[in-house]
């Protein structure tokens, strides 16, 4: 049996046969192998070598050196010599291998090479192993070659060493250098500035991807967010989808640690800086314009708690712009709280309102519009320019309200469409609704009947024209199920069938007029770019056509609109007779032309030609022409350069006081897009960040991104990754 010996005893062998081979070189040619060059040693154990350490073993042992050895599997890694008192004294090894980091690699490329005998078999070392081991090295040290290209052994396992993956990192790093005549201090800068673009990439997707899902009203995160989730919300699965096309995202998302910057906080960090950033440009374009106005409105939101829509109004490069600022959760909602919130926002962006506000929109709740305590009374004792305008879209739906409710046919013709688009909104009458409009109306699409709401009577006039369109289905529909005999539903449908008649008919041809009119307005009076003085004059438009519907030609036109729907649908027509008129005994022999009544007489005939011919002109107030109008008189023109400055600074504040709260509205869509039913839980700074982000979505997807980057590395405190 083979006496194992102690692994010291192996050590002090191998140090008695290295100085022999450093002394006598006949023992360095008696054979050859092949040596992993990695940083050669020097005598006080430094690095100055090619680029791996020379690993050397003998290359003829007698048999009892071999019995008393241990059972090596590999090459065996000789301990660093002794130090000599000399620093850089040149490193000790064969002198047939590089010998410092310039020279690289000794390769020689031999027809055969010597062979080594391995039990039965002799081995030699393979010169096309140079190929797959670029650092290898030929010379005398290693003669294991049975073992040399095992998979846990020889080159490969080598390889994989700590030792070897160092000193190729240096030697690449070395030659690099020598090819870019760089210095070590230029190398560590170069390598700082890669590794910033990368983080600014890094941090740029990011970004990109919380504007795409904020502009698009879409949620963030998911209800679990581990890696064995399933769903881990929008934002992580859309970076993962930009990791698998680009190999920086996909090497930071797979990166070890918590410094992948996808966590909630950095969201609300990123969201909050680009909020800021569209904020800014906004205060920017209203300090340029100096005036503005102020539009404020409030809803409750899913949470019930009530969410404030500040929007600035303002004239920029020649057009009216009205910007939204944020949301904000009114913690009061009397005069004397929704007054401080207003003003403490304008102050918190730097706007002078006390000189600057020429204008207020609100509705017309009395907190809002009270003269004494109001909020507008409130603001206009600090700001004595802010001119309170009752919201014109409101003031029309009101009046519609209040028009309609005050005529009994015309409530009852409401009730009875609301009761039509209910009874045809159940499952099984619906499905017949579809089947005979695709029967009637086989090349168009299937329409359906509109609920009708209190908010918004303009909305009526769509529940009025499909029913008018879809009169003859509706109809049929009736006669179907009445004939059914199928309990209740047939009574119902009967009933209904029985109060669409000739009379209904005309009321719903005559509100089909007055209010597509209605609609028409409305429309016109929520565009940011009108003005208080184009408003009015569309207010009367639409009172002069109301007027011309009283006129003989116009329901001349309507009753045949009806009698065409009547003979279309082929309901009876029963002409009442008529009452003969009774002439009064006082007008016996008289011939009456037309009776008494006040006559209508426009009040506004003056103003109307005024601002036609002047404000609506292409020369109103231009300088040269009123000035050699004013020569003709001989009127001073010093003082009619001023005059007309100041009427022009007038008008423009004129044009810059909103007439409707449209743009309120549209905030609270985009709220109910972004704050969910799934996403109740939202903070109320993160509602107002995407807020912006999804009503400013303009000005949001053209944002430079290299400014935020800087942006967010000054604002963002527990830095892990280096931005600049």
């Amino acid at each position: 049996m083979k006496r194992k010996g102690e692994i010291s005893d192996f050590f002090i062998k191998k140090h008695k046969q290295a100085d022999q081979v450093q002394t006598d070189p006949t023992l360095c040619t008696g054979s050859h192998s092949s040596s992993i060059p990695e940083t050669s040693q020097s005598q006080c154990g430094q690095t100055s070598g090619p680029p791996a350490d020379v690993s050397r073993d003998d290359t003829e042992t007698s048999g009892s050196e071999r019995d008393s050895e241990p059972e090596l599997t590999e090459d065996v890694i000789e301990p660093l010599p002794v130090a000599s008192s000399t620093r850089f004294a040149v490193p000790k090894g064969p002198s047939d291998i590089s010998r410092s980091r310039e020279e690289g690699p000794v390769q020689p490329c031999l027809t055969t090479f010597p062979r080594t005998q391995h039990g039965t078999r002799k081995r030699a070392f393979n010169s096309s192993w140079y190929k797959d081991n670029s650092w290898l090295e030929y010379s005398s040290g290693f003669s294991n070659w049975k073992k040399a290209l095992f998979k846990d052994s020889g080159f490969k396992l080598h390889s994989k060493a700590e030792h070897h993956i160092n000193a190729m990192y240096a030697w690449n790093q070395h030659k690099r250098a020598i090819n870019s005549n760089l210095s070590m201090l230029d190398l560590i800068n170069e390598e700082r500035k890669k590794k910033v673009e990368e983080n600014c990439l890094y941090i740029k997707t990011i970004a990109d991807v919380l504007l795409l899902t904020a502009t698009q009203n879409i949620a963030q995160r998911g209800h679990r967010e581990s890696d064995d989730s399933c769903n881990k919300g929008n934002f992580l699965t859309i970076l993962e989808e930009i990791a698998k096309h680009d190999p920086l995202i996909d090497k930071r998302m797979n990166a070890c640690g918590n410094a992948k910057y996808t966590s909630h906080q950095i969201q609300n960090e990123v969201l909050e800086g680009l909020s800021e950033m569209v904020q800014s440009e906004i205060i920017r374009e209203v300090k340029k314009s100096e005036v503005f106005s102020v539009i404020v409105d409030e809803t409750k939101d899913l949470k019930k708690k009530e969410q404030i829509s500040l929007v600035v109004r303002y004239y920029y490069n020649g057009a009216i712009y009205e910007s939204f600022l944020h949301f904000q959760s009114a913690e009061s909602l009397d005069a004397a709280g929704l007054t401080k919130m207003i003003v403490d926002c304008l102050e918190k962006h730097g706007l002078d309102y006390r000189n600057n506000l020429v204008g207020q929109g609100y509705d017309g709740a009395s907190v809002m519009s009270g003269k004494h305590s109001g909020v507008s009374t409130r603001i206009k004792n600090s700001a004595r320019f802010a001119f309170y305008v009752h919201c014109n879209a409101h003031c029309l739906n009101l009046v519609l309200v209040d028009a309609v409710k005050s005529v009994p046919e015309a409530v009852n013709f409401f009730a009875l469409v609301q009761k039509l688009y209910n009874f045809v909104s159940g499952s099984y009458v619906h499905l017949k609704w579809l089947a005979v409009q695709k029967d009637l109306y086989p090349q168009q699409q299937p329409r359906e009947l509109q609920r009708l709401t209190d908010v918004r009577w303009a909305c009526r006039y769509m529940a009025c024209r499909n029913l008018r369109d879809r009169l003859p289905a509706v109809l049929k529909v009736l006669q179907d199920i009445a004939l059914e005999n199928s309990g209740d539903r047939s009574v119902e449908a009967r009933g209904i069938l029985s109060q669409i008649d000739l009379h209904f008919i005309g009321l719903l041809v005559i509100f089909c007029k007055v209010l597509g009119d209605a609609k028409y307005l409305s429309d016109m009076l929520q565009s940011s770019s009108l003005d208080l003085a184009r408003a009015v004059d569309l207010v009367g438009a639409l009172t002069d056509t109301l007027q011309n519907y009283r006129s003989e030609g116009f329901f001349a036109e309507l009753w045949k609109e009806v009698e065409e729907i009547v003979e279309q649908c082929k309901i009876s027509v029963q002409t009442a007779c008529k009452r003969q008129p009774k002439t009064s005994l006082r007008l016996h022999d008289s011939l009456i032309m037309s009776t008494v009544g006040q006559k209508s007489t426009d009040q506004s005939d003056g103003e109307s030609c005024q601002r036609v011919l002047f404000y609506q002109s292409s020369t109103f107030l231009n300088e040269e022409p009123l000035f050699a109008f004013a020569q003709l008189y001989e009127s001073d023109l010093e003082d009619l350069k001023h005059e007309v400055h100041q009427t022009k600074r007038l008008l423009e504040r004129r044009e810059k006081s909103g007439v409707s709260n449209a743009t309120c509205e549209r905030s609270f869509s985009a709220l109910k897009l972004i704050k969910t039913h799934l996403r109740t839980t939202m903070s109320d700074d993160r509602l107002s960040h995407l807020g912006i982000l999804s009503v400013e979505s303009r000005r949001a997807r053209s944002l430079n991104m290299d400014e935020f980057v800087k942006r967010f590395a000054s604002s963002h405190q527990n830095r892990r990754i280096m931005l600049f």
